[in-house]
């Protein structure tokens, strides 16, 4: 009777234990869910999509607060994103509140897509507790990613028009993969493909497992430059400078070697399907940046976002005001309108001010910092390899907005911002057992125990 009572009250808290977890990896598999879904609908762009992704965030925040309140054992473990993350929440309020925005209903609107980020973030965070989840993690992208890109090179070579052959175009664009714009999907791609790179280059594939993970990273990389973006590639170009430096830090001349061979295998694939396009494509970075430089309309905007934000230096115009103000400072003549700065940074100066840009720079200061502790050792641990991959496609997103505007598409904003979470957070522990196995487990799905 004894041994029994003592088996069900040592059985009992195991199991409540274990429902927990269980719990946390629902919820994280839920968070990740949404960020894949996001990017297969047009991006989030549309009212449906951005309703959808707002909802599904609230659905998902108010699923870990059920969790918590059943849980006995409340606890809220402090990210070091959130005070940057609630600051400028904070300003967004004292513009919607106190009607210092250019159009308080637009603003109210991007105040609840930015708290859909917030959500989302915050969940990843408080669930994202092993190192089991970020193996789980690097499966998923590295699937995603072969699946998406495979779909929109498919596309590229045989396109209609349309998108996902079906969805006419209803005001223009260059489509690829999911996205009207083909600038878009490359910022997309620029923050899944360092994940397949970065297992590659570690210690956790080999064999046959380094050589699949390789050919879908030079599978994802191509397709950035297959979708003609200009800026995609230049931010794509910045992502391989980081990775070198990163390999210099650890002093491994096969690493270095590793990324000669993808950068080959990556070229000949280039080759062989961009063509004279791809060559186009890329002769014309000099002479657009010529163009800009004497004048292009990118730069015009540029000099008429400066003297917007000369107007309103502080607090900016409002959140999301952008397209609503400009047209009043606007200083040369065009049919279009222009909906967006095509530089992220000048646009979120317009409209937040100084305020919101500081709080923006907090932001990433505490992401590279979070970043920086986990990097010395990053081949070796699952927890270093994916804040490398985190930190890389942060990189790619940050080079890419002083040229295009990625984060104001919903879908991109998201992951960027999660990503920023995962780079930031503290390291997990992984134990001895589980590094001893790390070459064998990484591309397995994660057993039931894990």
């Amino acid at each position: 009777m004894s041994s029994a009572l003592a088996h069900h009250t040592e059985s009992g808290p195991v199991a409540s234990r274990h429902r927990r977890r269980l719990s946390g990896s629902m919820l994280f598999a839920g968070a990740t869910a949404i960020l894949m879904a996001a990017p297969l609908a047009f991006g989030a762009v549309q009212p449906w999509a951005v309703f959808l992704l707002e909802a599904s965030a609230a659905v998902l925040f108010l699923a870990w607060i059920f969790r918590q309140w059943t849980n006995p054992e409340l606890r809220v473990p402090w990210h070091p994103l959130y005070a940057p993350m609630l600051a400028f929440g904070g300003l967004i309020l004292v513009q919607w509140i106190a009607g210092l925005t250019a159009y308080r209903h637009v603003t109210y609107s991007l105040l609840l897509l930015y708290a859909s980020y917030g959500m989302l973030a915050f969940v990843v965070t408080q669930t994202l507790r092993r190192s089991s989840q970020l193996r789980s993690l690097a499966v998923v992208i590295c699937c995603y990613g072969l699946v998406l890109a495979s779909f929109s090179l498919l596309q590229g070579i045989a396109p209609n028009g349309k998108l996902y052959w079906i969805w006419p175009l209803e005001q223009g664009g260059l489509i690829y993969g999911p996205y009207v714009n083909h600038n878009h999907y490359a910022g997309l791609m620029e923050m899944l493909t360092p994940f397949p790179l970065a297992l590659a280059l570690s210690r956790h594939t080999d064999g046959n497992r380094k050589l699949i993970v390789a050919g879908i990273a030079a599978l994802m990389a191509g397709t950035i430059f297959l979708s003609g973006s200009r800026g995609g590639m230049l931010a794509f170009a910045a992502q391989v400078v980081v990775m070198a430096l990163l390999l210099r830090r650890r002093g491994d001349w096969k690493q270095s070697v590793g990324v000669g061979l993808f950068l080959a295998v990556m070229i000949g694939f280039l080759i062989w399907l961009g063509g004279n396009e791809l060559t186009r494509r890329l002769a014309s970075i000099q002479s657009e940046s010529r163009q800009e430089l004497t004048g292009g309309v990118r730069l015009t905007i540029d000099r008429d976002s400066l003297r917007m934000v000369r107007e309103k230096p502080l607090l900016g115009w409002g959140l999301g005001t952008f397209p609503v103000v400009y047209p009043q400072f606007r200083s040369f003549y065009t049919k279009f309108f222009v909906n967006e700065a095509h530089n992220d940074y000048l646009q979120l100066a317009v409209e937040t001010g100084v305020a919101g840009l500081a709080i923006a720079i907090w932001f990433l200061v505490i992401t590279f910092r979070g970043a920086k502790a986990k990097l010395n050792n990053w081949t070796e641990t699952i927890n270093g390899t994916l804040t490398a991959a985190a930190i890389l496609g942060c990189v790619g997103i940050l080079v890419h907005s002083f040229l295009d505007f990625n984060l104001q598409i919903p879908a991109n904003a998201a992951l960027f911002y999660v990503l920023c979470a995962i780079a930031a957070s503290a390291p997990f522990h992984e134990s001895q057992r589980r590094r001893a196995r790390r070459y064998n487990l990484i591309l397995e799905p994660p057993s039931a125990a894990s």
